[in-house]
């Protein structure tokens, strides 16, 4: 195993702009029209809390995990020393496979989504924009080669446009807001039966793609300044505050525009923004979400590229993962194989599909894996040791599986089998490249 080389410059306002630029991305502009049709009204304000509620109990479980365990990887880091020497190793490999896949394909939704709004700028057919993502990748892969004090600063940046972007969409809306048209429920809208319980879990997987991103701060925990009081400070910094601008952007859009239109809506805070002042404004408005989604993508693709460093760094993954520029200090191999494969599936994936097969992919690993890990850790290292400790443990932990495991079924059938599939060829994978290894 080798030494981590990385330095602690991130301070707190670096690590919550970094988390919160991660978090909004092009998920809410493009997913808030989706929740309005699976919910069907106005209602659909209840996926949106849904998702902040399950950000928040999933919030102490990255909390503790961050502040015990303050190292560049995250989830990997945290997986292996949760589930012991016998069983760890074997998690932490498991989540290394699913990222193989997952991260690239986070970075690919949000770089389609990207192109899917600059469509309403420049008309684009199918192949131009496929290229238009992949040439975002490209992009973002060119800022991020830089030392990660520089990266530190640009965060700030890229999340006071964000702030700023989002609080225009905010009070132009608000300030025009019609109660008819934002209470306008169709009958039945708060029948609890059954279908509106489906309907609430459909919808909830594509909030919960707005909110991924709140433990994004752990992957570069062995970077951050006095991470045991920051880390938990940032996630819950982050969620509350993307949770407030989320829920006003909901009254802001359907206090304006009728829900029966919102929901078909490709562009809705551009036609918010239309509606409001005008084609020019929307313009500006649409150059502000692409400038939203770059921000994002900025802060997921530096997150993900500690992962495999830190599996390298640990032997559980090829070594030349864990290479660190000479003079620059950050991992810069493990970045340039995350670009080129989000690249590649920037080019082949559609918005819809990739949604869905994310969080199918992330669930069982990371998400449950991970909750029961936590339990795992305070038993081994003992609760006196942990800087952070979750309130009325264990009953975040053990509603985060219930909850996540609703989640899971909510993507589908096919979504979740694949999710399951990939997990026990993960396993297979594992257990035959171990043996090999002994021989």
């Amino acid at each position: 195993m080798q030494k981590e080389s990385l330095k602690r410059e991130l301070s707190l306002t670096q690590a919550v702009a970094l988390n919160m630029i991660d978090m909004v991305g092009i998920g809410p502009f493009v997913v808030l029209p989706i929740v309005i049709g699976i919910m069907g009204g106005p209602q659909h304000i209840s996926a949106w809390i849904a998702g902040a509620a399950l950000a928040l109990i999933d919030g102490f479980i990255w909390a503790e995990y961050g502040a015990a365990l303050p190292r560049a990887g995250g989830s990997y880091v945290f997986l292996r020393e949760a589930y012991g020497q016998k069983w760890g190793r074997l998690m932490s490999f498991l989540f290394i496979w699913q990222t193989m896949i997952q991260a690239p394909l986070v970075i690919a939704s949000g770089s389609i989504g990207f192109a899917q709004y600059l469509s309403y700028i420049v008309p684009l057919d199918d192949a131009t924009r496929r290229i238009a993502s992949g040439t975002l990748v490209i992009a973002l892969t060119i800022l991020l080669y830089r030392k990660i004090s520089t990266v530190g600063k640009i965060s700030v940046a890229l999340w006071i446009g964000v702030l700023g972007t989002m609080a225009w969409f905010i009070v132009g809306g608000l300030s025009h807001f019609d109660a008819k048209l934002a209470f306008d429920y169709p009958e039945g809208a708060w029948d609890f039966k059954w279908a509106f319980w489906v309907a609430l879990g459909q919808a909830s997987v594509q909030t919960m793609y707005s909110y991924l991103g709140y433990y994004n701060v752990n992957h570069l925990g062995g970077e951050i300044k006095q991470p045991e009081k920051n880390i938990p400070r940032a996630i819950f910094i982050s969620i509350i505050g993307i949770a407030v601008l989320y829920l006003a952007m909901q009254f802001a859009v359907i206090g304006v525009i009728p829900w029966q239109e919102a929901k078909d809506s490709q562009f809705i805070v551009s036609t918010l923004i239309e509606r409001l002042y005008g084609t020019t404004a929307a313009t500006i408005a649409t150059v502000l979400v692409l400038w939203i989604a770059f921000a994002s993508l900025f802060a997921v693709m530096l997150g993900y590229s500690r992962i495999p460093y830190a599996a390298a760094l640990d032997g559980n993954f090829f070594s030349i993962m864990a290479k660190v520029h000479p003079t620059k200090n950050f991992p810069h191999v493990s970045l340039l194989w995350l670009g080129a494969a989000a690249f590649v599936f920037s080019l082949l994936f559609r918005m819809a599909d990739v949604i869905k097969a994310i969080l199918a992919m992330r669930i069982l690993v990371q998400f449950i894996g991970g909750a029961v890990g936590i339990m795992l850790l305070r038993k081994a290292l003992g609760s006196g040791t942990i800087p952070f400790k979750m309130w009325l443990y264990p009953l975040p932990a053990i509603a985060a599986i219930v909850l996540w495991a609703s989640i899971m079924v909510s993507t589908g059938f096919g979504f979740a089998l694949s999710g399951l599939g990939m997990t026990l060829l993960g396993i297979i994978v594992y257990f035959v490249r171990e043996k090999v290894q002994d021989k």
